[in-house]
């Protein structure tokens, strides 16, 4: 197909597709002639791919281009490949917090607590540092007492992140499957938990001002808040 076709197909523009080439983020089209290249299913799948971490995932061009990377790594293990995905997307430390020695300490501990095989000085180990550090900054430390309960969730998250890999592991989509789970991922699971909390403030706190039943009974019974439906 022309470079036309391939924006028509994918809802790109041209000139955007001629950057993400020279940006080195998309292959170059088949020369046909001095002036014409032919594009294929391959430039529409990573065209897709380019615009949904950027869409969804929120990534710019240059953290793009590092995930990319590693998409295109496929002699390296699946866990080298997750850590370099992670490592592009986890946001660097502009300013440190205070209290942070403090923080990192606790995040040091809680990795050790709960037996994971991770250095306490990984990127994201960090990121949940300062994170945890800027609670306290605000007046809202006590929000680690809720850590361990972050953890076991996403312990299963995890784990269902790694299984839906593992059925790519027999074809060649595997390392473009850990970016992809990882990157977009993480909006999908932002997203269940906006939905969830929505949920649980409903049948927390809307049926107590209504003068329902008590705060979580709805939930423990199965039943559902008002005004949600059901769902």
């Amino acid at each position: 197909m022309r470079i036309g076709e391939l924006s028509r197909e994918t809802g790109v523009a041209i000139p955007t597709i001629k950057y993400y080439v020279r940006e080195g983020l998309l292959p170059a089209g088949r020369l046909t002639s001095p002036n014409q290249a032919s594009y294929d299913d391959s430039h529409v799948r990573r065209l897709r791919l380019i615009r949904g971490l950027m869409d969804v995932g929120g990534l710019s061009v240059s953290v793009v281009r590092e995930v990319l990377a590693a998409v295109d790594s496929p002699e390296e293990s699946v866990h080298k490949v997750l850590g370099a995905a992670q490592h592009a997307i986890t946001p660097q430390v502009v300013a440190e917090p205070e209290g942070m020695p403090e923080v990192r300490r606790k995040v040091a501990e809680m990795i050790r607590r709960r037996g994971w095989q991770v250095e306490p000085d990984h990127p994201s180990a960090e990121a949940l540092a300062v994170a945890l550090a800027t609670f306290r900054g605000i007046g809202h430390g006590e929000f680690e007492e809720i850590v361990d309960d972050y953890a076991e969730a996403c312990e299963r998250v995890a784990a269902a992140d790694l299984a839906w890999v593992g059925r790519n592991a027999e074809v060649d989509g595997l390392v473009e499957s850990v970016v992809v789970g990882t990157v977009l991922g993480d909006a999908v699971l932002s997203a269940i938990r906006r939905l969830a909390h929505v949920d649980a403030s409903a049948r927390r706190f809307e049926e107590a001002e209504d003068g329902g039943a008590a705060p979580g009974a709805g939930a423990a019974e199965g039943g559902a808040a008002p005004g949600t439906g059901g769902r």
